[in-house]
């Protein structure tokens, strides 16, 4: 494989939502929640594909964003916090969608987006523009909110958190006396949030359960500019490094009229999925409002003192925060490939192949007996124990050899080895390709360490600061 075989053509075939879905359900990525009751709107469940396609985008953000830099600690913060922590933070008053309700079809749509949201009864016109009379845009809190202990009053109150950040500002002195850690450092975490959006839909992009990755980045001010443009280019760069092709990314920087409140910049990294271009993460420049906020209402004092410089300051915040499913559907849908059907053969009858970078593939590597019979499948098994303790690792003896390479090409299985009759007699067997479909004899004893190689994640040679800091 070339370049780890992420090497794609030039346009990442076209592909509708509709066709991701059948496929997720199909090969088992992903599920209805609650499918046997009637399902749960917008909640999903990850099957076994799914799951370990997920933890692998999970493990890839973590390798690129904490293991591999000095500067970056991890956390792992509860999701149930104290309820002044969303006072300070702004979210009791700010955290709100404008809504409205249609009096006919008590449709509810989100109030500034009712241009790209269609009439339930009548899908070819918008709300509004129907039979149907809007109320009056009214704001809607998206936290959730739930009691915790015996008694459901007002004290009790609690909320699921609707983002992992606050939980890093919250404990940003803990980790500095802990990890000994200094600006510019940075504080990583992944977990669930929960918001409970008016309209949630199209597949894993806008859920109400959902992970996150972020990385809250704590900067000497003066400084914040320059990492700001720093990680913005750094992220960009991990989806591409990861296969995504750049012609469907973008970087889209905001006008100052969509900027938070406590932000100075922001930018979302975009993706063209089937259902148009759409956000991947934030990228923001929170200055110094999270941490100054949560000092004046704790009384704690959550500023740094530089021994070397003997100055004393709170620092400004540089966040990129990504979301773990839209990610994982992104790499789903950009490896998603069509093959024209062979000469002579029926036009329905295509090659379907998800192109995942190798690190990302769910299976790593397929073993196949070529007959049922002679000792190839014992053999093959003996191969696939061999190597499960490295890699995940599928065995499949049903069918054609051909059926089963298509099986393992639907689910990005980037390599194959089959167990033939030259594997009896010298210890070879062949290494199949997912993306150019070229074989080569290998020996069995060099098999890990050529699958080792060839599944590796993508090392990453830039700098880790900007230039000049």
């Amino acid at each position: 494989m070339a370049d780890n075989g992420t090497s794609k053509d030039d346009a990442t075939t076209s592909v509708s939502m509709e066709t991701i879905v059948n496929l997720s359900k199909r090969r088992g990525f992903v599920f209805q929640s609650s499918e046997i009751y009637g399902g749960l709107a917008s909640c999903w469940d990850y099957g076994p594909l799914g799951a370990e396609l997920k933890r692998n985008v999970k493990e890839a953000w973590w390798r690129d964003t904490v293991t591999t830099r000095p500067d970056v600690a991890g956390l792992d913060c509860s999701i149930l916090m104290h309820p002044r922590v969303w006072e300070a933070s702004g979210h009791l008053d700010n955290f709100t969608d404008p809504m409205v309700d249609c009096k006919l079809c008590k449709g509810r749509f989100r109030a500034d987006q009712l241009e790209h949201a269609s009439c339930p009864k009548k899908p070819s016109k918008r709300p509004g523009e129907c039979e149907g009379e809007l109320t009056e845009p009214r704001n809607f809190n998206l936290m959730f909110k739930t009691h915790m202990g015996p008694v459901e009053d007002s004290a009790a109150a609690v909320y699921l958190r609707p983002e992992t950040a606050q939980g890093i500002f919250v404990n940003f002195v803990n980790v500095v006396n802990s990890a000994r850690m200094k600006p510019p450092f940075g504080i990583a975490q992944q977990g669930k949030s929960f918001r409970n959006e008016i309209t949630p839909g199209n597949f894993l992009f806008r859920t109400r359960e959902f992970e996150q990755m972020e990385l809250e980045f704590f900067v000497p001010p003066g400084s914040d500019d320059a990492w700001y443009e720093y990680w913005q280019a750094r992220r960009m760069a991990w989806y591409t490094d990861y296969g995504i092709n750049p012609k469907r990314l973008r970087l889209r920087c905001h006008a100052d009229d969509e900027l938070a409140h406590y932000a100075k910049g922001c930018a979302d990294v975009e993706y063209e999925f089937p259902i148009g271009w759409q956000e991947l993460e934030g990228i923001a420049n929170r200055t110094d409002f999270d941490l100054k906020a949560h000092m004046e209402a704790s009384g704690k004092d959550l500023s740094f003192f530089d021994p070397q410089s003997k100055e004393r300051f709170v620092p400004y915040v540089i966040e990129p925060s990504a979301g773990a499913d839209r990610s994982t559907l992104a790499f789903l849908v950009d490896a998603y490939h069509e093959d024209p059907p062979e000469e002579g053969r029926p036009a329905d009858d295509r090659r379907v192949v998800l192109k995942f970078h190798p690190s990302l593939a769910p299976v790593k590597l397929a073993v196949f007996p070529l007959m049922r019979k002679e000792g190839h499948p014992e053999k093959a098994m003996k191969i696939v124990e061999e190597l499960r303790g490295h890699f995940a690792v599928q065995y499949d003896q049903a069918g054609s050899i051909g059926r089963r390479y298509r099986r393992q090409d639907e689910i990005g299985t980037p390599l194959g080895v089959t167990v033939d009759h030259q594997t009896m007699k010298d210890d070879t067997v062949t290494l199949r390709d997912r993306d150019t479909m070229e074989q080569q004899r290998v020996p069995i004893a060099a098999l890990a360490g050529i699958v080792r190689e060839k599944v590796a994640p993508p090392v990453s040679t830039r700098p880790l600061a900007p230039e000049g800091i």
